[in-house]
């Protein structure tokens, strides 16, 4: 035998309360929303009819009555007695596109803060009818008096502790934060409270002060500047407001999103690309689809053609502001540097435009590429800070601009820079490279500092370093830790494989490449301090002053310190300090 499911109305109160809705204010959402629809669905038939919602607040019970089409008594029991049920709703027009309810839970959602709802409906030239249904999922239907005009009227009652809802400031606040765009006039207790005007729909000079004095009051900052969007695919309308301060680029914007002029979230997520992090967009759209609870967009391939739409235009906008006022560009890029690195970073076409506007850090200060390329031709860059620190004070002495790609997106963009812009040359500087412009010794002092290179080579074998003396600026740097890239991933492979496990152990060993190239220990013969060690007389004491060098230099460059490294400048402190602290006779003994 076939049965019907029962419905626990209470049941599903709870589950749109704490599941389905963030908050208890989107019942006053629902109910505009279904009135929007009464009065869509008779202008169909009427365009002449009025179209006005009109909201009474009176204690514990509030009213919305519209001037909609109004419901026959068979239509009452179909559409608000059955849950779930869409075919009358569908062949009343309901369900059609133009209008903004699509779930038929929108009644529901008033007794989340109502015990008892009142419905009473009339069609043009039709009879009145009332329904009342209550929390306990019990509803009756009778006849009523007959109203002044076509249209519904619903009233709530409120639950305990939810009496918060129903005071007319919160009443007036919430319908001005879901209505305001909503082409139909909305009063409460007689007074007009919203004008159904977007701000992005004015023109000229009047339209610009409107949007500032809008994201001014709405999003609370002064925009940067106003983009305007357009996407009919979607039949969204709208405005970008570019920040003007720096955003976070790990954090998701969140958007101001209305649905056919009525809000629905102030916080959606996915509306633009995750690159346009440094805008705020307010938009309504008639054709992208709604989440169940209509707090959110749903994610599907509409959705995804219009962030792309959207992109095209805001990257439309940097192309413009670059041709027609750099400085401005300029003064944007000091801001929102970030999301245009991750614009240019997957667009070619961008990285050309901007490329001659980024600034990066260098030896030689903060510098343009354009002014990179003239100053020596071929862009140098080192990947991380660290290495950065390590190399730049050097590589200006050298007369080598050094640029630090550690920063976010940098030592990407500057690889990528040699692969799109023609005529821009780029390379990754390998550390060892510097070594070549420093001066050599000559013959008579290499023949007379080579029993100190071999005392400094034997203390510093066991860590795998080779010394040599060369002579370069500054000459307050008396050491320099250089390792060239294969060097340092064969150091690294190495190194894990000592503590990765038998098997681990064995699929690395396949992937080392034996390179034979070590790191160096260049000791700057121009250092008064290096000199003083090369004449020496106590080898214990100038080994010892090697090691303590070695460990300078690996601080200083940010390298990682293996156990062999730090029981070697471990040694080395202790020696130098015995060595520095005079040994005197006990006086206890």
């Amino acid at each position: 035998m076939n049965e019907n499911f029962r419905v626990d109305l209470r049941g599903i109160v709870d589950l749109l309360s704490n599941h389905l809705y963030s908050s208890p204010r989107v019942y006053l959402r629902e109910l505009l929303q279904n009135a929007v629809d009464a009065i869509t669905a008779r202008q169909a038939g009427d365009p002449e009819a009025p179209r006005r919602i009109d909201v009474r607040t009176a204690d514990d019970v509030l009213s919305i009555a519209d001037t909609g089409i109004g419901l026959r008594p068979d239509e009452v029991r179909e559409l608000l007695a059955t849950i779930g049920r869409s075919s009358k709703r569908d062949e009343i027009g309901f369900a059609r596109t133009e209008f903004i309810g699509q779930f038929g839970i929108g009644l529901l959602s008033a007794f989340m803060v109502a015990d008892e709802i009142e419905v009473v409906t009339q069609p043009a030239g039709g009879p009145a009818t009332r329904w009342v249904g209550a929390a306990d999922g019990s509803y009756t239907i009778a006849e009523a008096a007959d109203r002044s005009e076509a249209g519904t009227t619903v009233t709530l009652t409120a639950r305990r502790g939810a009496e918060q809802w129903y005071a007319r400031a919160t009443v007036i606040e919430l319908i001005r934060l879901f209505g305001e765009l909503l082409p139909i006039e909305i009063r409460v207790d007689g007074e007009q409270v919203t004008d159904g005007t977007a701000p992005w729909e004015g023109v000229g000079g009047a339209q610009r002060a409107a949007l500032v004095g809008y994201a001014q009051d709405t999003l609370g900052f002064t925009p940067f500047d106003v983009i305007h969007l357009n996407n009919p695919a979607a039949g969204l309308t709208g405005v970008a407001f570019v920040l003007p301060f720096a955003a976070n680029p790990v954090e998701r914007a969140k958007h101001r999103v209305y649905l056919k002029r009525m809000l629905l979230a102030e916080n959606v997520e996915g509306l633009l690309p995750d690159w346009a992090f440094f805008v705020r967009a307010v938009i309504d759209t008639s054709e992208l689809r709604p989440t169940a609870s209509r707090e959110a967009l749903f994610d599907d391939g509409d959705l995804e053609a219009t962030r792309d739409a959207l992109g095209a235009q805001l990257r439309g906008w940097l192309v413009r502001l670059g041709r027609t006022n750099p400085s401005r560009l300029d003064t944007f890029l000091g801001i929102h540097h970030l999301g245009v690195k991750a614009l240019a970073l997957h667009d070619d076409e961008m990285l050309r435009l901007v490329h001659r506007w980024l600034r990066f850090e260098t030896s030689q200060g903060r510098m343009t590429t354009a002014e990179l390329q003239e100053r020596s031709g071929v862009i140098r860059y080192v990947a991380t800070t660290e290495e950065f620190r390590q190399l730049a004070a050097v590589a200006a002495a050298q007369q080598i601009t050094l640029v630090n790609g550690g920063y976010t997106y940098d030592s990407e963009l500057l690889e990528r820079l040699g692969q799109v812009v023609p005529g821009l040359a780029t390379t990754r500087f390998d550390p060892t490279e510097l070594s070549t412009r420093f001066d050599d010794l000559d013959p008579v002092t290499e023949l007379r500092l080579r029993p100190f290179v071999q005392l400094a080579q034997d203390a510093l074998d066991p860590v795998g370093c080779e010394v040599v003396v060369r002579a370069f600026e500054p000459a307050s740097l008396p050491a320099l830790y250089l390792v060239d890239r294969s060097a340092q991933f064969a150091g690294e492979l190495r190194a894990t494989q000592e503590r990765a496990d038998a098997l681990w152990s064995e699929v690395l060993g396949a992937l080392d490449t034996h390179d034979d190239s070590r790191p160096q220990l260049v000791l700057n013969h121009r250092s008064p301090l290096v000199r003083r060690m090369t004449s020496m007389g106590d080898r214990d004491l100038a080994r010892l002053a090697v090691e303590g060098l070695y460990g300078q230099a690996l601080m200083l460059g940010y390298h990682p310190i293996s156990p062999a490294d730090s029981a070697l400048v471990n040694r080395s402190f202790l020696g130098l300090l015995d060595q520095a602290v005079p040994a005197q006779e006990d006086p206890t003994r």
